[in-house]
Order: C-alpha cells, then sequence, then structure tokens
C-alpha cells in the first residue's frame, strides 16, 4: 500500500457529537472533511464520484418525466448537491437521523457544499432514521439513493443492517412506484447483495463501480421495482 503525504496529516476534530446512535466526529484534514461514526470512517470530501454516480444512475433510468428522488443519509453532502444541480428532479427528500450532520450543513462548516441545495424549494430535510421512516411513510418515490453506511457487507452500526435484510428491502420496494429505482452506494461490490435483491423481487440487478486511488472499487447497487 502506498501512502500519500496527507496520510501523515494529523486530523483537526472541529465537532464531536454523542447521540441515541453513538458518536459521531467532524474532523478536518488540510482541506478535506470526514465524519467518523463511532470510531469508524463513513466518508470524506476527497472525492464524490461514487455518490454524484448513485443519483445519475437512478435518474438515467427513472421512468417518469418528473421524478421524486429519496436520498438515504446526508453525509457530506455529495449526492444532495448532485440531485439539485439536475432540473429534472420533481421532489428531493432526504433521510438523516444524526441531528450533528444536519447542523453542520446548516449553519456549519459542510455548508459550503449545500448551501445551494438547501435554498432549493424542490429539497426537503427530515430528521429521521431512514429505516424507519421506509416502513411508517405513505409517501413513495420513483427512486431511492441509498447511502447511509459503508454497504451490505460493512455495517457502521448494526442498527444499519436491517436496510439489506428481506424486509428491509421488501420495505424499499414498497416506498417505490411501479418500475421505481433503487440504487444502493457500497464501499465495495456485493454478489451477494446482488442475488439478495433478486430474491426481495427486484430486476434488471447490476452494479456500477468506481474506482479508487486504493483498495477495491466503490459500487452502487442497481435493481429496479416490476411492478
Amino acid at each position: 500500500m502506498t501512502f500519500q503525504a496527507a496520510d501523515l496529516i494529523a486530523p483537526l476534530t472541529l465537532d464531536r457529537r454523542t447521540g441515541p446512535h453513538g458518536e459521531v466526529v467532524l474532523r478536518r484534514r488540510n482541506e478535506t472533511y470526514e465524519i467518523i461514526v463511532n470510531g469508524c470512517f463513513l466518508m470524506d470530501t476527497s472525492d464524490g464520484r461514487s455518490e454524484r454516480l448513485l443519483v445519475d444512475a437512478a435518474l438515467e433510468r427513472a421512468t417518469a418525466a418528473d421524478p421524486a428522488v429519496l436520498i438515504g443519509g446526508l453525509g457530506v453532502g455529495f449526492s444532495l448537491a448532485h440531485a439539485s444541480g439536475q432540473s429534472r428532479w420533481s421532489r428531493i427528500v432526504v433521510a438523516e437521523r444524526e441531528d450533528a450532520i444536519i447542523g453542520w450543513h446548516r449553519a456549519g462548516p459542510l455548508s459550503t457544499f449545500t448551501a445551494t441545495a438547501l435554498s432549493d424549494p424542490r429539497v426537503s430535510i427530515l430528521h429521521t432514521d431512514l429505516n424507519d421512516h421506509l416502513r411508517t411513510t405513505g409517501e413513495r418515490y420513483d427512486a431511492l439513493c441509498l447511502d447511509i453506511d459503508n454497504g451490505p457487507d460493512w455495517t457502521v452500526t448494526d442498527d444499519n443492517q436491517s436496510l439489506y435484510s428481506p424486509s428491509g428491502l421488501a420495505a424499499c420496494r414498497a416506498r417505490l412506484t411501479s418500475r421505481g429505482i433503487l440504487a444502493i452506494w457500497s464501499a465495495q461490490p456485493s454478489p451477494a447483495f446482488e442475488k439478495a435483491l433478486e430474491r426481495a423481487g427486484f430486476e434488471d440487478v447490476h452494479t456500477e463501480e468506481v474506482s479508487v486511488a486504493r483498495g477495491v472499487p466503490d459500487a452502487v447497487h442497481l435493481a429496479r421495482n416490476p411492478v
């Protein structure tokens, strides 16, 4: 493994919060912001290509003329900012369970990345757990772009595993319109998860990959609700 000079620079902790799901930390390393959850790296602002692919792939496959999208996880804001820059989305809803992350975007360092999107009248930010929202809301969406963890094979918190379970995938289907698109971000491709999507009744299941500087590629798992 080859290390870059930036890897040797100690990060500066900007904020640290403890909430119902554990500890959430915002750090800065040079010009890059990092989100750490329960001591585990979640994401940073160094790239964003795969987060934008998450939105692009869903929009390209959406059949509605003016589709509505649910983005699961605000994170560093790449997916939200990218969706806001696309005029075709009629409604952009974001579900984020961490109050700290919402605050960092509304009045903190991460506002640099999402200030324009947060002023977009199509955008709504819901302070709610994605899994709870999927199971309790009556809303339906033409696309679900979900990025709440490191993927089905490596979850940061145990309760996030339910998203990738049979009941979680059934909840995703229930929230999608006919022919709606499910797009799920993962830190690595997961052939086993592709099979889980098929067993859950999705069709057109496949994975798109984005190469990274080191290690396995990021992945976006895609599937269509057939009914």
